[in-house]
């Protein structure tokens, strides 16, 4: 595999993964209270805790898409 099918790979990857953090993060927003009101039932838990839980979902998801994704990307840009 070359640097610049590498380079590629990680820049479509950092791409999708933060279009769909941004797709998820939207629809939280547009439908927050059906979605909490949902998941708080399905689960047996307090609609705060939902809250935290979307919260910390994609805080998580973002810097896992930075480490593995983006980073990478940047590092074998720089690099090329």
């Amino acid at each position: 595999m070359t640097v610049e099918t590498l380079t590629t790979f990680f820049g479509w990857m950092t791409v999708l993964n933060f279009g769909f953090l941004a797709l998820a993060g939207g629809m939280l927003l547009v439908t927050r209270d059906w979605a909490t009101n949902l998941h708080a039932n399905l689960f047996d838990m307090e609609q705060a805790d939902v809250k935290r839980a979307y919260f910390n979902w994609l805080a998580t998801y973002k810097v896992l898409a930075l480490v593995f994704a983006f980073v990478p990307w940047l590092a074998l840009t720089l690099m090329g």
